[in-house]
């Protein structure tokens, strides 16, 4: 295999993974996984294609681009605006145009895993052996084709041996005709026939009846002294054929020197570069490379429903606008949760009872703006008495980031994040829970942050995590907040950044303080105010980190979105109840915030106010 690494195929491609090679040479069968050579160009009009060069063996052109046609066309595959056929004599060049939105490598590995532009070659090394069908890895075959060619030039040779022999012996019969000339001719003018002619010579010098025949048909051309000559020397190159020939039968060696030089020959005559590349990769697809990377909106509701919809959906509003409708619910179901993560990512779910679930962020169903979502448990497996309280966006698993835990009693916790590499089905302990307490927050860190963790009677303690050390998947915690009874625990920021710390009220109310207005203390501590809470104002029900670089996406209960500019709210003091963040109609309540990063196509658009300023301060005397 140091010699003979994989097979070459006569209309090029490539092999990609080895592995379905490796063991066909091993064992004599294996899949051989084949892919078109394909390139991505950008002409000046900007809207790229993909061009095959190559496609794989056995492969027909004609019923690959029909069968492609009618995969765009039955929207299988999607983003392929134009497919057309420019091959000439200088080679293949098959054409599809990509739309102007659409990635041409997802668009390429969903032609791979969809069409023959990947297939799978089955090597199947089964031959006669001695009569008897033989499953052969390449060293055996190798080994029963040499023993075939060695065959062959051994046939061969005792063949033209007899051959050699044969006209040996004629030419003997005419070196003694032309020897005894005169009296050949005297004994066939005196016969009265052929028959008699031939038997006179066979008696006379002993030859055979083939002998004789061939010298009564001897033209008497072959008579003059250069003919004569020809038939002596004949008569040597055939000796010597005859001694070599022997000589090659009566040698293994020589035999198999024979067997070299023909194969040399052929590598001579139809060697030349190989022609399929070899790319050392698993041939198997992941689902993620037929999935455009793209951030998503995922949001929960308190039903347990969960749906997926493109951050770029939602359009930009100014603060204090009405919001667009992001949901119906049924009216006893509100949004508990908005994440926004990539479809390439994991999620890993943390329910209220402390339990950790797996799930692909691309598994969740895409709905629309306003669809309810589909079951979470049809999703993932969690229990019954279970509810969704976190979620932690995980691009990989590793010893270095942490996840940080925070209950709704208080309580923290900081667990390395490779002890959640693991997926089950069922799901694993992340937190142990008391029976009275519950999950409320949970997020990646590094080991260093500053943590802030905010009550909803408006009070947050800040601290690092070095002050909490790291513990396995079933403790239980410490404590990270001291609260009064009727309170709990809101939320809880991981500070990645020097930015301000967003806090919301039920009411609609919102404010933007400085981080420095937080002072760094230890876990545990009563803290500080945070916002200024009234009975109007109602209790917080979110805190977080943010830049003037962000947006908002605000959902209410009654299932109105609205995303806004982070900058359109000004920093203000730590103890002022704030700005208004949205217009709430009577009985319609703040139930989620999710921050998310500003991308260049969202649209500004201010809604109409009802005839309400576009800035409210809000007074703690109001």
């Amino acid at each position: 295999m140091n010699f003979v690494y994989a097979p070459d195929f006569p209309t090029g491609g490539i092999i990609y993974g080895m592995a379905g090679v490796r063991d066909a040479l091993r064992t004599g069968r294996g899949r051989v996984i084949l892919r078109a050579r394909a390139i991505v160009e950008t002409p000046k009009s900007g809207r790229e294609k993909i061009v095959v060069l190559e496609i794989p063996y056995q492969v027909d052109k004609s019923r690959l681009i029909q069968r492609i046609a009618a995969m765009v066309n039955e929207k299988k595959i999607i983003g392929i605006a134009d497919i057309r056929d420019e091959s000439d004599r200088d080679g293949m060049r098959l054409v599809f145009e990509l739309k102007r939105d659409a990635i041409p490598e997802v668009v390429l590995n969903n032609l791979y895993a969809h069409s023959s532009l990947q297939t799978t070659f089955g090597v199947n090394m089964l031959a006669l052996v001695n009569g008897v069908p033989k499953l052969m890895n390449l060293k055996q075959a190798l080994s029963h084709y040499l023993d075939h060619r060695h065959e062959v030039v051994t046939r061969r040779t005792n063949y033209e041996l007899t051959k050699a022999k044969e006209r040996e012996h004629i030419f003997e019969g005419l070196k003694i005709a032309v020897d005894n000339l005169d009296e050949v001719i005297k004994i066939i003018r005196s016969s009265h026939d052929v028959a008699i002619a031939r038997e006179a010579l066979m008696e006379r010098f002993e030859l055979s009846e083939l002998q004789a025949g061939e010298i009564l048909n001897m033209r008497l051309s072959r008579l003059t002294g250069l003919e004569r000559q020809k038939i002596l020397d004949e008569l040597k190159m055939l000796k010597e054929l005859i001694f070599e020939l022997e000589g090659i039968l009566a040698s293994h060696t020589k035999r198999m020197e024979i067997v070299k030089d023909e194969l040399l020959q052929v590598r001579e005559l139809y060697g030349d570069e190989r022609r399929t590349e070899l790319v050392d990769e698993t041939g198997e697809f992941s689902i993620e490379d037929m999935i455009a990377e793209e951030d998503m909106v995922i949001s929960i509701t308190r039903a347990g429903y969960i749906k997926r919809f493109p951050v770029s959906g939602y359009r930009r509003q100014k603060r204090g606008g009405t919001g667009m409708a992001g949901h119906l619910p049924k009216p006893e179901d509100i949004i508990k949760h908005l994440f926004v993560a990539s479809t390439h990512n994991y999620l890993l779910f943390f329910t209220d009872r402390g339990r950790c679930y797996w799930l692909k962020v691309h598994e969740i169903p895409p709905l629309g703006r306003v669809a309810r979502g589909k079951p979470i448990v049809n999703l993932i497996e969690i229990l019954p008495d279970e509810k969704i309280a976190a979620m932690v966006n995980v691009a990989k698993f590793d010893d270095e980031n942490f996840v940080f835990f925070a209950t709704r009693k208080g309580i923290i916790k900081k667990t390395a994040l490779s002890a959640f590499s693991h997926p089950r089905r069922r799901g694993i302990i992340a937190i142990n829970i008391a029976d009275d307490d519950a999950l409320c927050g949970a997020d990646l860190t590094n080991g260093s942050y500053d943590i802030v963790i905010g009550s909803s009677g408006g009070k947050a303690v800040r601290f690092n995590e070095r002050d909490v050390r790291h513990m396995g998947r079933t403790a239980a915690g410490v404590i990270g907040i001291k609260m009064e009874p009727d309170q709990h625990l809101v939320g809880m920021v991981v500070m990645r950044r020097e930015g301000t710390l967003l806090v919301a009220t039920e009411s609609g109310n919102g404010k933007r303080s400085s981080i420095n207005e937080y002072r760094l203390t230890r876990r545990g501590a009563h803290g500080v105010i945070a916002m200024r809470t009234t009975e109007k104002t109602g209790p917080v029900v979110a805190i977080m980190e943010v830049v003037d670089s962000d947006d908002l996406l605000i959902m209410t209960t009654s299932g109105k979105v609205i995303r806004q500019q982070v900058s359109a709210i000004r920093t203000i003091g730590r103890v002022t109840q704030g700005v208004r963040l949205i217009r709430l109609k009577e009985d319609d309540y703040i139930s989620d915030i999710a921050r998310v990063v500003r991308d260049e196509e969202a649209v500004d658009e201010a809604l109409p106010k009802d005839g309400e300023p576009d800035q409210e301060n809000l007074s703690d005397a109001d």
